[in-house]
């Protein structure tokens, strides 16, 4: 993307983690007058959604292999609370935790789960999907994927449905969570440059995506899925970006 044009889109939203600030957001949804192929027409702000080149998500397949060094991630566990914000499940982080990437260091703010998964795995989109964001201080984020499978019960994630409330509010945790949990064991991981997968679609994310998924209770999906039937994106074009692929 010519960089004139990449800074108009930046300039959109630099604080896509932020309230929109003195007016009242767009209403957007995953479907009817809010759906994501009108998103780009909803407000001013959310122009980069359908303008953008460089947008997520994307089918992670026909990768090239690189060795992608400088890839480190400190999070500890932490009595959160668990928030319905309307469009998921979230949980906001206090200041502490971060992720180091080449020698630059984002720090988490938040951690959220859509259903089904926004990235596809060679063609197939599994049964949710985590994102852990991470931000700067000049709003560049990055952003660790987590694709979630059927199979043995999570711990972490179940903590957080056991609370996670069926309308806009918030309780808290019965006790300390560790998104340490959430994680695979292998730590194979796919990386492009590209967007928030939702208003206003910024592209200003350094995607990071696991290749293996991580195992959760079936009950646990279902619980999810009871209050937010569908909350992903639907899958963008890769365009002329690279998807790189590292470790085994």
């Amino acid at each position: 993307m010519p960089i004139d044009r990449r800074r108009i889109l930046l300039g959109l939203a630099l604080c896509p983690l932020c309230a929109a600030s003195g007016r009242a957001e767009a209403h957007w949804s995953y479907e009817g007058d809010g759906a994501p192929e009108k998103w780009g027409t909803l407000d001013s702000e959310f122009r980069a959604c359908s303008m953008g080149a460089e947008q997520s998500p994307i089918d992670l397949k026909d990768a090239v292999r690189a060795d992608l060094n400088g890839f480190s991630i400190a999070w500890k566990p932490r009595s959160y609370q668990v928030a319905n914000n309307g469009h998921t499940i979230e949980l906001d982080v206090p200041s502490g935790d971060s992720l180091a990437l080449e020698g630059r260091t984002y720090e988490l703010k938040q951690f959220h789960f859509h259903t089904p998964s926004e990235h596809a795995l060679d063609g197939k989109r599994l049964a949710m999907e985590a994102h852990f964001v991470h931000a700067q201080a000049n709003g560049r984020l990055a952003v660790v994927g987590v694709l979630m499978t059927e199979g043995a019960k999570n711990a972490a994630f179940s903590s957080i449905m056991q609370v996670a409330p069926a309308k806009p509010g918030s309780m808290p945790a019965s006790g300390p969570i560790d998104p340490n949990a959430l994680l695979p064991t292998r730590r194979a991981i796919f990386r492009y440059e590209g967007s928030l997968t939702t208003p206003p679609c910024s592209e200003i994310v350094d995607w990071i995506v696991f290749a293996q998924p991580v195992e959760v209770d079936r009950a646990d999906i279902v619980a999810f899925e009871e209050i937010f039937p569908m909350n992903a994106r639907p899958l963008q074009p890769i365009n002329r970006r690279f998807l790189l692929q590292a470790g085994s």
